[in-house]
C-alpha cells in the first residue's frame, strides 16, 4: 500500500515519529508495573516502543529489547537515540527497540551485589547500610519482569543491559555471574571500587575461565581525576578521590588482556565529561558499536537511486540481512515499511524491474501481510498489468478487507 510516492527515497523510507500527542502533550512511553514476590514489592517501568510496533498497515514487528537501570534518570536520551538511529535516517544505525525503564526505589540496595559500610575511600558510612541486594534484583529482572515484556509486547530475543556507576557496577556483575541474560552490555563509568574492588578481583579470575562468544560489552569512561592529572599518572596514584577512575582503568586492563575469551569488547575514555555527564554521549557511542554491523553500507542508496547503476537491491539487501541475522543470532528480515517505500520509489520513476524485486523480497518474508499483496497490486496496475493486478488485489482482500484495496479492485474490475 503507497504512503508516500512522491518524496525521496531518503525521506521515504524513514518512519513515522514514535512519540504520540494526546491532549496537547507529547508522550514519549507509557508506565507498566510488575509486583515482585522476589523483592516484595510493586515495581513500575517506563515502557518505549518504535513507531511501528503500533502500526497496523504491516505486518507485525519483533523489536530487541533495552534493559535501562536508573531508567527514570536515562530514558529520555536512550528512548530518543534509538528513535533517531533507528527511525529518522534514510539508513538506520540500529534496528527500532523497546526500551524498558526501570525506575529506582532504593538504589543502594539493588544495584549493588555485595554489602559494605566502606566509600571509595575506605571510610565507614551509614549511607550503604541497605546495599548488597543486587543478586536479589539481577533474580527480578530475570524471573518476573523479562517474562511480563516478553509475553506482553512483541519482542525478539536479542536484550541489551545499559547501567551508569551502581548501574554500571551490575551490568559487570551481570556479566560476569550471569552472562547468558542479555546480548551484549553497556557499562558507563561503573563503581568498580564497591566493596575494596570485589567484584573487579572477581572479574579478574572469571574471564580467565568463561568464554563470551556472542556477548559484547561497551565500557565508557569518565574524567573524574583532580587537575594536573591524566590516565598515566593517576595509575600511580593512591589517594582515595581518584579510586574511582583507577579501579575502571584497572578493569580496561583486565578486559583488553584476555581477548581469547570472546567477548567482543570496546572502551572509550571520555577526557572532556565527568562521572555525571557521560552518559549521554555513552550511550550514542554504544549503540554505534554495538550495531556496526546492522546499517546498509553508506554507498548503498546513492546507488540505489541511480538508475544507471548495475546494483540488484533485492539481492544485496537479502545478503546483507543474512549478516544482521548471523550477528543477532535470530533471523532479522528487512523492514517491510522500508522495502515497500523502496519499491514505490522504483515505481514512481518507472524502474518496474527493481520494483517487483523490492515487492517480492518483501512477500518472501512477509506472506500474511496484505499490504505486500497490495502493493505489488499497485505495481501491476501502474504498469497496465491489470489481470495481475487483480490477482494480487484478491491475495491482499484474503487477509484484509480493506476498503482502499476493495476501491482499486472494483475500479478495475469495472475497466475489464
Amino acid at each position: 500500500m503507497k504512503c508516500f510516492i512522491s518524496i525521496l527515497l531518503i525521506a521515504a523510507i524513514a518512519s513515522a515519529n514514535a512519540q504520540t500527542v494526546k491532549n496537547n502533550l507529547v508522550v514519549m512511553g507509557k508506565v507498566d508495573s510488575v509486583h515482585s514476590k522476589i523483592l516484595n514489592e510493586k515495581r513500575k517501568v517506563w515502557i518505549y516502543l518504535p513507531a511501528g510496533a503500533d502500526d497496523s498497515l504491516f505486518a507485525r514487528k519483533r523489536y530487541p529489547v533495552v534493559y535501562l537501570l536508573d531508567g527514570d534518570g536515562h530514558f529520555a536520551s536512550v528512548t530518543g537515540m534509538i528513535q533517531q538511529l533507528s527511525e529518522v535516517n534514510g539508513n538506520s544505525i540500529c534496528p527500532g527497540m523497546i526500551v524498558v525503564a526501570i525506575p529506582n526505589t532504593n538504589r543502594t540496595r539493588d544495584l549493588t551485589p555485595t554489602n559494605t559500610l566502606l566509600d571509595p575511600q575506605g571510610k565507614k558510612t551509614d549511607d550503604f547500610k541497605d546495599s548488597g541486594g543486587g543478586e536479589k534484583f539481577t533474580e527480578f529482572i530475570q524471573k518476573e519482569l523479562m517474562p511480563h515484556i516478553d509475553s506482553a509486547y512483541s519482542t525478539a530475543p536479542y536484550k541489551i543491559l545499559i547501567g551508569h556507576s551502581f548501574g554500571g557496577l551490575m551490568v559487570v556483575n551481570t556479566l560476569v555471574n550471569h552472562p547468558d541474560m542479555f546480548n551484549a552490555y553497556v557499562a558507563i563509568d561503573p563503581s568498580m571500587w564497591w566493596d575494596g574492588k570485589k567484584l573487579l578481583n572477581q572479574t579478574r579470575e572469571v574471564l580467565k575461565q568463561k568464554k563470551y562468544y556472542g556477548k559484547s560489552l561497551f565500557l565508557a569512561i569518565a574524567n573524574t581525576m583532580p587537575m594536573g592529572m591524566d590516565t598515566m599518572k593517576v595509575r600511580t596514584d593512591t589517594s582515595g578521590v581518584t579510586a574511582h577512575i583507577r579501579s575502571i582503568l584497572l578493569l580496561k586492563d583486565v578486559l583488553k588482556s584476555n581477548s581469547a575469551d570472546g567477548l567482543n569488547f570496546a572502551y572509550k575514555y571520555y577526557g572532556d565529561d565527568n562521572h555525571g555527564s557521560v552518559p549521554l554521549i555513552a550511550e550514542y557511542d554504544a549503540l554505534h558499536f554495538l550495531f556496526k554491523f546492522y546499517g546498509l553500507p553508506n554507498d548503498f542508496i546513492p546507488r540505489l537511486m541511480d538508475p544507471l547503476s548495475k546494483i540488484d537491491p533485492a539481492a544485496e539487501i537479502e545478503a546483507h540481512y543474512a549478516s544482521v541475522s548471523k550477528q543477532m543470532g535470530y533471523k532479522v528480515s528487512p523492514p517491510e515499511d522500508q522495502i515497500n517505500q523502496m519499491g514505490y520509489y522504483f515505481m514512481g520513476s518507472k524502474q518496474f524491474e527493481r520494483a517487483f524485486a523490492m515487492f517480492s523480497l518483501n512477500i518472501r518474508n512477509y506472506p500474511e501481510s496484505f499490504n505486500v499483496y497490495d502493493s505489488m497490486g499497485d505495481c501491476y496496475g501502474t504498469k497496465g498489468d491489470k489481470d495481475n493486478a487483480i490477482i494480487y488485489y484478491n491475495k491482499a482482500l484474503k487477509l484484509r478487507k480493506n476498503p482502499e484495496t476493495i476501491e482499486k479492485l472494483n475500479k478495475l474490475m469495472a475497466k475489464k
